[in-house]
């Protein structure tokens, strides 16, 4: 008789994954693991080990570039961004040639958040109780926000590290409100509403069950969240933390899951600065319902973090070649990448 086939592997076979949400594939490639490095090193980026600096347009009572003055603020600190991508009195207009030369006004309202008047902190290092004024800032800004009838959508990320581009290490993240959904929430969107009508049930709920009971890409849990690395990520140490109960968007939050959100924050992001001993670069945004006035039983609150480092503090993870041309593409599964990310400590920093 002829000998059995192998078992399909992925730990070892090249193949591709579905994400369900973008409906999108993506390339896996573990026996690339092995490849020696001779590529670019970062260099390690310094902890900012200072609580107030005098230059910094974020710190309290400084002058910011546009002259404004920081109050001497104790906790957080909002203010609209003095740079905004999008302004809300915008020229209205658009271009249209022939269906290929397309453009339209977009409008919006920008926002910056300081989540603390200390200059060298991080969510990894803050206290539960300030990460948890964070919280309900970003709930209550969504809120607000998302009442303007001009606001449809309400986009809450952060860029940490001046590998993601961030141009300043005071802690602190971005509020983006938009007129029209953009691209990848609106992909979501779409993927959510039509899983529902097909299978009469939430993609992500089927997906936070599946997750919870395998346990294999889980990186840390409590009782309302669980942060996982997707069976679809695409950087190597990418995280996604789901919603326990189906709530659309963060407002919607009980006090007691603010809490665990709160938790699950600090947990995650302390396993990723003790996974290199380095404080980890990442961008990381909620997605949540539109804020458009219609009801959308398909939305699924849920966070991102995209960060980009691959095999050490130094070596990062480019997008190129195939990836830019073709489709992404990873060679640590995300199964070892949960694996090496549970593995370390999410209790207290080992830097």
């Amino acid at each position: 008789m002829p000998d059995s086939p192998a078992p399909f592997d992925t730990g070892k076979q090249p193949h591709r994954r579905f994400n369900p949400l973008l409906r999108e594939w993506i390339l896996v490639s573990p026996h690339r693991t092995q490849r020696p490095w001779q590529g670019q090193m970062e260099t390690k980026a310094a902890a900012t080990q200072v609580a107030y600096d005098p230059e910094c347009f974020m710190c309290p009572g400084n002058k910011r570039s546009t002259g404004a003055i920081n109050p001497d603020y104790k906790s957080i600190f909002l203010f609209d961004n003095d740079f905004p991508a999008l302004l809300p009195n915008g020229q209205h207009g658009s271009i249209n040639e022939g269906n290929l030369l397309i453009a339209e006004t977009e409008t919006g309202i920008c926002r910056v958040l300081c989540f603390s008047p200390k200059h060298h902190l991080t969510l990894s290092i803050m206290e539960f109780g300030d990460i948890r004024a964070v919280v309900d800032c970003w709930a209550q800004q969504f809120q607000e926000l998302g009442a303007n009838p001009e606001i449809n959508y309400v986009q809450i990320f952060e860029n940490r590290g001046a590998m993601m581009g961030a141009s300043n290490p005071h802690p602190h993240c971005q509020i983006w409100s938009t007129a029209t959904i953009p691209n990848i929430p609106a992909a979501e969107q779409e993927s959510q509403i039509a899983y529902r009508k097909e299978r009469g049930t939430c993609l992500l709920c089927e997906y936070y069950s599946r997750e919870k009971s395998s346990g294999i890409r889980t990186v840390v849990e409590n009782d309302h969240f669980l942060a996982v690395v997707p069976f679809w990520a695409i950087w190597p140490f990418e995280t996604m933390i789901l919603s326990c109960r189906h709530v659309g968007s963060m407002d919607e939050l009980s006090g007691e899951e603010r809490n665990a959100l709160s938790d699950i924050l600090k947990r995650l992001t302390t396993r990723y600065d003790n996974l290199f001993q380095t404080s980890f670069p990442y961008s990381m945004g909620f997605h949540q319902r539109p804020t458009d006035g219609k009801p959308h039983p398909e939305w699924h609150f849920h966070a991102h973090f995209f960060p980009p480092l691959l095999r050490s503090a130094t070596v990062r993870k480019f997008m190129v070649g195939f990836e830019l041309l073709a489709m992404p593409q990873r060679d640590i599964t995300a199964e070892t990448s949960a694996e090496r990310l549970r593995a370390v400590p999410d209790s207290h920093h080992v830097l």
